[in-house]
Formats: C-alpha cells, sequence, structure tokens
C-alpha cells in the first residue's frame, strides 16, 4: 500500500509539473512578454473587454501555472486555470473542430484534476501546511 501511495504522489507532481509549465511556457509567458501587442486584439468571450479578457487570461496561466508548478496554494491557483480553459474550450472555441478544441478540453481536464486532488505530498503547500503546525 505504501508504494501505491507513493506512485499517486509521483504521478500528481508530473501531472502538476507538466500541464503547468506547458501552459506557462506555450501560453502565460507570451500573453505577458506581448500583453500590450495583444491587448487590442485578445478575444474578448465575456464581454469584459479585450484588454482585461486578456489581463485574466494572462494571470492565471502566467502566476497561476507558476503557483501550480510550485505547488503552492495549488487549488486556488488552479481555479482561474480551470475558469480560463473552460472559457476557451466551451465559449472561444465553440464552432470549431475537435482538434482545435481538444488542448483546452485537455488543459481543463488536468487542472480540474488538481483542483480535486491539491497539490500532493511533493508542493509547498505540505510544507506550510506542516509548518504552521509545528509547536514551539
Amino acid at each position: 500500500m505504501m508504494i501505491n501511495a507513493w506512485l499517486q504522489s509521483i504521478g500528481l507532481l508530473i501531472l502538476r509539473v507538466s500541464f503547468g509549465t506547458m501552459m506557462l511556457a506555450g501560453h502565460g509567458l507570451d500573453k505577458l512578454l506581448h500583453f500590450g501587442q495583444k491587448s487590442g486584439t485578445f478575444p474578448d468571450p465575456l464581454g469584459i473587454s479585450s484588454i482585461f479578457s486578456l489581463g485574466l487570461a494572462t494571470f492565471a496561466e502566467f502566476f497561476c501555472s507558476i503557483l501550480v508548478i510550485l505547488g503552492l496554494g495549488t487549488r486556488f491557483a488552479a481555479i482561474p486555470l480551470v475558469v480560463t480553459m473552460l472559457v476557451a474550450a466551451v465559449n472561444h472555441h465553440a464552432a470549431d473542430e475537435w482538434k482545435v478544441k481538444e488542448p483546452a478540453v485537455a488543459y481543463l481536464v488536468a487542472f480540474v484534476v488538481i483542483l480535486i486532488t491539491g497539490s500532493g505530498p511533493f508542493g509547498l503547500d505540505r510544507f506550510f501546511r506542516f509548518r504552521g503546525q509545528r509547536k514551539v
């Protein structure tokens, strides 16, 4: 039973780090570095303005991805990522064929799993949780 729990913990670590890194490097970094250029043309699927939509997507895809990778505030950091990927899959890519929509759905599923499970024992969440429980 101990080996099974260890393997599950390794699986959560791989899921967090791989999907967090792919989101950060493949989407968030580009949005952050080219924010000014993208701000006027970024899609506005929620009708809140292009720049505000870009700001929310950048926050989720860059900053929240870093937190997920580190396993710090993991469940809270996963929420904006879930919402962003839900909007991308259901709203922005609604009329697209499956192969265009599929990456957003794959990210959505991964971040929902992370939201449900948390960081696992190999994240900073565990360090801070235990640190706060120590008696001096």
